[in-house]
């Protein structure tokens, strides 16, 4: 008979496959696209052009589209993901999403941006993730855990509580009907612009959305078959980056994650396109005064993104594919936080 510690393992191995994979499609697909959540904000914020605003409306639009349908087939349990499983915190996701977007503007990219950078050849980029893991750690359990748990406590609740939920219960249209719905006008807005309706630029960004699908489909069949308690995730890289981290340094007395594989595979899939693409190469910083401001944005994106329970990627196109409150509003906060960090360095001459 199998062992607890073997099925355990076993599980272990599986969800870091997944987040493997999930990572590498991710990480390949945003790099030959040139998928970046503050470039496309600082795209439509400082030079009025939404291009890349748009295609990220079609990576989103296919995330919750495959998403639900996967839910209403028996595919994928939205309850299980903790963006439903933990009652909604407004305060936490306004106030955190503030923060990392903040964050995000001085350090010039999101944690996700940079692990992709980073599978470039950008050595600034990977101190970013270093810094932004380490002090997503010191907020989650480390010497600010207390403190954060007292300010935004989080409780737990049961079954799937979001957006389409909701309207369901006032409405006579179903929840799978209204997620559709809702994925179709963000297709429809992302396919508005004459630039985004080029079939390549279609393709990568419907494969990022298309990654989170993956994700969650992948750990919900783990979950159901292995009866472990495994949680329903998809890709995030705020806390995910510190238990990568984590696990690198003491992988012989723990044990492989979605999150240390999703991590891993993004920074691969990167890596793999930018050699695809011919465009591999090392960058370092010149300017030690913009390695210390990034450095000190990726501390307030490690602790923004904890309190938000997520960031960009996590919260702005996992958490909102699962149409769970949180999601649309941290991604919000987090624009309105780019604005302010970008209007900042535009006033100090620093953009």
């Amino acid at each position: 008979m199998e062992s607890l510690g073997d099925g355990l393992a076993a599980v272990g191995y599986q969800a870091g496959l997944v987040g493997l994979l999930s990572g590498l499609l991710l990480g390949y697909c945003a790099r030959m696209g040139d998928f970046c959540t503050l470039g496309a904000l600082e795209m439509a914020f400082l030079g009025r052009d939404y291009r890349r605003l748009h295609a990220w409306a079609v990576a989103l639009a296919t995330a919750i589209l495959g998403v639900h349908l996967a839910a209403a087939t028996g595919h994928a349990d939205i309850g299980a993901t903790f963006y439903h499983s933990i009652a909604w915190n407004p305060v936490a996701s306004i106030a955190g999403g503030l923060v990392f977007g903040y964050g995000m503007a001085l350090a010039g990219n999101c944690g996700f941006g940079a692990l992709t950078r980073a599978g470039g050849g950008d050595i600034r980029s990977l101190i970013i993730v270093i810094v932004l893991g380490i002090a997503s750690f010191f907020t989650l359990s480390g010497p600010l855990g207390p403190l954060r748990a007292r300010l935004f406590p989080q409780d737990m609740q049961t079954g799937p509580s979001g957006i389409a939920q909701g309207v369901a219960a006032v409405s006579p249209v179903p929840a799978t009907a209204v997620a559709v719905l809702i994925a179709v006008a963000l297709l429809a807005w992302g396919l508005s612009h004459p630039a985004v309706r080029r079939p390549a630029t279609v393709a990568w960004a419907a494969g990022v959305g298309l990654a989170v699908v993956v994700a969650i489909v992948g750990t919900s069949a783990i979950s159901h078959d292995s009866m472990q308690g495994l949680q329903v995730e998809g890709p995030s890289f705020t806390a995910p980056v510190g238990r990568a981290i984590l696990y690198l340094m003491t992988s012989t007395g723990t044990l492989p994650s979605f999150s240390v594989g999703s991590v891993i595979g993004t920074l691969l899939g990167a890596f793999l396109a930018t050699l695809f693409r011919g465009a591999f190469r090392w960058e370092a910083c010149d300017d030690p005064r913009e390695l210390g401001q990034q450095m000190g944005g990726a501390v307030l994106m490690g602790m923004g993104g904890v309190v938000a329970m997520g960031c960009t990627i996590g919260q702005g196109l996992t958490g909102f594919a699962t149409l769970a409150w949180s999601g649309p509003v941290t991604l919000a906060a987090i624009s309105a936080g780019a604005y302010v960090g970008l209007q900042h360095l535009v006033a100090a001459g620093r953009v």
